[in-house]
């Protein structure tokens, strides 16, 4: 039953890989605990102690309960993994989750303050290591707005994922690995064609479909953490009014604004919303309903359509009721 504890992980992680999974951070992770161990004279997976698991997290401070859970989560699919192929009897790691007492509210955009962030972003100034920065980063913005993509997904676009003439972006390997079709519409198109017209005029490398879609050097893509800052920095000079309860904005945002506006959008077209769920966690690259519930914040604007709709509903029970 005796395994080095580097071969587990590594067989491990080439498991999980195989069936899609990225996991690149979790690979991360499991290399510090293999480094950890082998400091504490540790090096076979059964020599792994409860102890052993408790300094280990203790060295990687995570004051957040959902970074420590992510943390703790990865050690112990990796231990029951090693269970289930009997390379340990039991899993020795004892340490429970911490309570997450709050979730994150999300700060959702309407279309004026959308319009505030895309009028700030194309009005950035180009830099000698950035040309095209401005509409660079209003592109991105646009389809984690329009289309729902996330940060990566968007950045990470080359241009032969663009297919002009059926509409669409193929969104390669996002979450979990998962590729999808993105349809969309004329206005999105012409966004993303300038943004093609601009990188053909720009540096590109030799193969031109794999050439990225957003890129300032011509061979590497706009890294999502950079759309990131320039994001916030923006966002702090709109003096965005923030309601109580909810956080900041950030770049994931625009993905939760772009599933409550669908949601939105089909109250007010006289749709159920309940049969196009479906449709909306295929269309944002989720497994099932379940994850896009989680985008699905509840405002002021949606509560008042689910009103009208509830009355409407209700009315002629309630006319019978008042006679």
């Amino acid at each position: 039953m005796t395994e080095n504890l580097a071969t587990a992980v590594s067989r491990f992680l080439e498991h999980k890989r195989a069936l899609g999974r990225k996991y690149q951070s979790e690979g991360k992770e499991l290399r510090l605990l293999v480094r950890f161990a082998d400091a504490q004279g540790v090096d076979q997976l059964d020599r792994l102690t409860p102890v052993l698991f408790e300094d280990f997290l203790a060295s990687r401070p995570r004051h957040r309960p959902r970074s420590f859970n992510h943390l703790l989560g990865t050690i112990r699919c990796f231990l029951d993994w090693a269970v289930t192929h009997e390379l340990l009897a039991v899993s020795p790691l004892r340490t429970e989750r911490r309570r997450i007492t709050a979730g994150r509210i999300p700060f959702i955009f309407g279309n004026v303050q959308v319009r505030q962030l895309l009028a700030a972003a194309a009005a950035l100034p180009d830099n000698e290591r950035a040309l095209n920065r401005g509409s660079t980063y209003r592109t991105i913005f646009v389809l984690c707005y329009g289309l729902g993509l996330r940060a990566g997904e968007a950045c990470g676009l080359r241009l032969g994922d663009v297919d002009s003439e059926r509409r669409l972006l193929i969104v390669r390997g996002g979450k979990f690995g998962k590729s999808r079709l993105v349809p969309h519409g004329p206005h999105i198109a012409q966004v993303v064609a300038d943004q093609v017209d601009r990188r053909r005029a720009g540096p590109l490398v030799p193969d031109f479909a794999q050439a990225p879609l957003f890129s300032f050097d011509g061979s590497r893509c706009v890294h999502p953490g950079s759309a990131s800052q320039i994001f916030h920095r923006l966002v702090s000079t709109l003096d965005l009014v923030v309601p109580d309860g909810v956080s900041p904005p950030r770049l994931h945002d625009l993905r939760h604004s772009f599933a409550v506006g669908c949601l939105l959008r089909w109250y007010r077209e006289g749709l159920d919303p309940a049969s196009r769920l479906h449709q909306l966690s295929t269309f944002m690259g989720h497994v099932d309903p379940v994850s896009t519930a989680v985008y699905l914040t509840i405002t002021p604007d949606l509560l008042n359509e689910a009103i009208i709709r509830f009355e409407a509903f209700a009315k002629p029970t309630l006319v019978e009721v008042a006679r």
